[in-house]
């Protein structure tokens, strides 16, 4: 993992990043992922915070980047910052953010009226796998949940399924078993109005709850 005993040096076209990163208390985030991305060419770099919440990065200078972190499956845009050409900088940088303890995986979907997730989900499943695997104390309970259209038990039955195959695939990927519970909640815990399309549509999601961190 990136960090400050690395060392690193700048060169004439390589600027050294020094940052940290706090959630609005000040206390120092650790196993957060960073990401710098060049908004001509796109490249991303990549770097993890350390125990103390810091990191440390080389990146190419006379470019300009969208900061981002990862929240889970989404990737949150944080600020932007221009890198000019200098010879052999240095620049320090400080995040605060506040991890949610609740998240709605928006990009998991499933087969209509059915528990077998559809081949689109993989891609946020699979930065959920990574984010799992670098806070590997992290205990969470994934979450289905329906509209209130149908059968009670029945959507109760489909929401628990749901919730299961997330757990299935992330197990299936190398996460612990015993890190991950799948509940089931039907429509008991809506977030919008169930008597228009647009509120249904909300309702019907998978999140996450961190249970521990």
């Amino acid at each position: 993992m990136p960090g400050f005993s690395q060392n690193l040096k700048p060169t004439d076209k390589m600027a050294l990043l020094k940052g940290v990163v706090t959630n609005y208390k000040m206390k120092p985030l650790s196993k957060e992922i960073i990401m710098f991305s060049n908004d001509k060419t796109k490249a991303i770099i990549k770097v993890n915070t350390d125990a103390n919440g810091k990191f440390e990065v080389l990146i190419p200078v006379n470019a300009t980047y969208s900061l981002k972190y990862k929240n889970f499956t989404s990737d949150v845009d944080y600020t932007k910052m221009t890198i000019p050409a200098s010879k052999e900088a240095t620049y320090e940088v400080e995040i605060k953010i506040d991890p949610p303890k609740e998240f709605v995986l928006d990009n998991v979907y499933f087969d209509t009226g059915k528990s077998s997730l559809k081949p689109t989900s993989f891609k946020a499943l699979n930065d959920l796998v990574e984010i799992l695997k670098l806070k590997n104390t992290m205990i969470v309970e994934i979450q289905g949940h329906t509209d209130n259209v149908g059968k009670e038990d029945e959507n109760l039955k489909l929401s628990q399924e749901r919730a299961g195959e997330v757990k299935k695939y992330l197990v299936s990927k190398g996460i612990e078993e015993s890190r991950i519970t799948a509940k089931g909640y039907g429509a008991t815990m809506p977030v919008a109005d169930n008597t228009t399309e647009a509120g249904k549509s909300k309702n019907r999601r998978t999140s996450l709850k961190v249970i521990k961190e």
